[in-house]
């Protein structure tokens, strides 16, 4: 991995304008979403409720270790790679991916360590043994995904965004193919064996409803372990793309820049830039496991004292397996997994305008351009805007509709009671996934502008929010699991409007409040009302799946024909996007431009 590509002077140069790019990532983001929904439905239909739970509790703690791993270094590369390409100092950026390698290799291994030894305490604690063995079969992902950043931000600095974009969906598709085979493979397998000798692996159970419970910790960890095969698929994509096209620096370039400059001298730089990323991300996924150990917590907490008033509030919608095998607060966390498995497809597509927003913003900042600072920051959080306000309030309006399209499409699902559940969780957690979604790109463009530590005390204040709510709400028998929605809202709008105004400071800018979120939000609401009334009238003449497609068609076009009407899009924002020429002339003919 330490070579140094002698193709470099034969390969073209790739590098994206911020909306290319942001398309890129964008679509990127999308498909490997597509492809995420094709691995996780089926999952449900596999796992259900309380497989789901064993499934997120590996994740709660895979994310903390991954962000540890992973976050603050690529980042960090993306931004250092982009200022050095700005100023033409080409040594120092393959210096930068030289000195990344082991880096990578080292944090990857400690990381993979780290979470073998962390599910023993994990377990213990959310009273969820069953969940170890998704646990150590998701741990060697840690490892693969460093390998992997070792490109992804080389990359993204170098404004290269479809290297990336390809990887995570070679990624996606990988684990969409290992995952359910290998669940339903497990559970195959422990029923067959049943049948036969009255076992599961070994253990004797009484009916086939406790066999088939006892193979869902392993089905879990089968579909877990997808996940790292779909990792390893993905690295040896992006290694096998840089060895074979290089990064597009020739020769010449390299000869006529100036010498790099010391090791020590960018590993501190490096470190300077990554230490506070790396501990933000640290924060809001430690912050996250934690959430998720003491929901899962207070949920036990209320079965072992209140049980009436959960088994009232969803009288007939927990299976009585659960509530028998004391298993009741695993079963409710996996209806958050159904829920939240929809809801994170919108920070999925905003997170790629972030990556995108960082290089063009940074080489923007060291080069003084204040206009050109202006427009890519309006630009980026317009398109976030426009994006996440209609798919969020969509989303909490249609809650029940969209749970019951996905989740029961053929009318057959044994998941109702996860599917009622999950809609009413939704109907709040999706408002509060439009400030997550906003917020990502906000601190990445704080990033840009050389003040990574600010949301390092932005999201630390409001991690510690989101716990101390939840803790409390879902502590309240009456609210239970849904306060995890209340919590998360109150975060984020925090962090959304702390970051706002302290990237306004920073950049010595106002914002176009109008164009940005007045415009967008109020397009955003006709845009549920269509689907709301539309809904309520096709469910009366037709097939309530059917009217639910028909309605999101309708609120689709409602919604883009209120973007322009209301000229939210300007010249700027549409003429450096890759094919749109024709369309911004039409646009412009009709005056329906900004």
């Amino acid at each position: 991995m330490t070579n140094v590509n002698q193709k470099t002077s034969k390969q073209k140069k790739v590098s994206q304008s911020f909306a290319a790019g942001a398309i890129i990532m964008a679509v990127g983001m999308l498909l490997v979403k597509i492809a995420g929904a094709a691995f996780k439905i089926p999952l449900a239909y596999i796992l259900e409720g309380v497989g789901s739970g064993y499934f997120s509790s590996a994740y709660s703690i895979y994310n903390p270790i991954y962000a540890l791993a992973t976050a603050g270094l690529p980042i960090a590369i993306s931004r250092m790679v982009s200022g050095n390409m700005a100023l033409k100092r080409y040594k120092d950026v393959k210096m930068i991916h030289k000195i990344s390698i082991p880096m990578f290799v080292f944090t990857g291994l400690s990381g993979f360590i780290l979470m073998i030894l962390g599910s023993f305490a994990y377990v213990k604690f959310t009273n969820a043994p069953d969940s170890i063995y998704s646990m150590f079969m998701l741990a060697p992902t840690v490892f693969f995904a460093c390998l992997i950043s070792i490109y992804k931000g080389y990359y993204e600095g170098l404004r290269n965004m479809i290297p990336t974009a390809v990887s995570e969906i070679v990624e996606a598709l990988g684990k969409v193919v290992f995952g359910p085979t290998l669940a339903y493979a497990a559970v195959k397998y422990g029923m067959d064996e049943y049948r036969k000798h009255g076992t599961v692996f070994g253990i004797a159970y009484e009916n086939e409803v406790a066999a088939h419970n006892a193979t869902l910790p392993w089905a879990s960890a089968g579909a877990v372990l997808g996940i790292t095969l779909g990792a390893v698929c993905g690295f040896l994509y992006i290694f096998i793309k840089y060895k074979i096209s290089g990064d597009g620096i020739t020769e010449e370039e390299l000869e006529n820049s100036e010498e790099a400059r010391p090791k020590k001298t960018l590993i501190k730089t490096l470190l300077n830039i990554s230490v506070p990323i790396a501990l933000g991300a640290i924060v809001m996924n430690l912050a996250g496991a934690i959430d998720a150990m003491l929901v899962q917590r207070r949920l036990y907490d209320l079965m072992s004292t209140v049980p009436h008033v959960l088994l009232n509030m969803y009288s007939g919608l927990i299976p009585n397996q659960s509530i028998e095998s004391d298993t009741t607060h695993v079963f409710l966390n996996g209806c958050f997994v159904y829920m939240n498995n929809i809801t994170m497809l919108l920070p999925t597509i905003t997170q790629g305008l972030a990556i995108s927003a960082l290089p063009n913003v940074t080489a923007a900042w060291i080069n003084g351009i204040s206009d050109k600072i202006k427009k890519n920051i309006e630009t980026i959080l317009k398109m976030t805007t426009i994006i996440s306000f209609p798919v969020g309030l969509g989303m909490s309006v249609m809650s029940y509709p969209i749970m019951d399209l996905i989740y029961n499409t053929f009318g057959k699902s044994s998941q109702l009671g996860e599917i009622c559940i999950a809609s009413q969780i939704m109907s709040i957690y999706a408002i509060a996934i439009i400030f997550v979604s906003i917020s990502t790109p906000l601190c990445s463009m704080l990033q840009a502008v050389g003040r990574a530590d600010l949301p390092l005390k932005i999201l630390t204040i409001g991690m510690l929010i989101k716990i101390g709510l939840n803790y409390i709400l879902v502590g309240i028998p009456q609210i239970n699991v849904q306060g995890a929605g209340i919590g998360t809202l109150i975060c984020y709008l925090f962090i959304c409007i702390s970051s706002i105004i302290l990237l306004c400071r920073e950049t010595k800018m106002s914002l176009n409040w109008m164009s940005i979120f007045i415009k967008p939000f109020i397009c955003g609401i006709m845009c549920i009302a269509a689907a709301y009334s539309s809904h309520g009238f096709f469910q009366k003449i037709i097939d309530y799946k059917i009217s639910t497609i028909l309605s999101i068609v309708i609120a689709g076009f409602v919604y883009v024909t209120a973007v322009l009407l209301s000229r939210c899009l300007t010249y700027s924002d549409l003429s450096t996007v890759p094919g749109c020429k024709k369309i911004v002339k039409v646009l412009e003919k009709y005056r329906l431009l900004g």
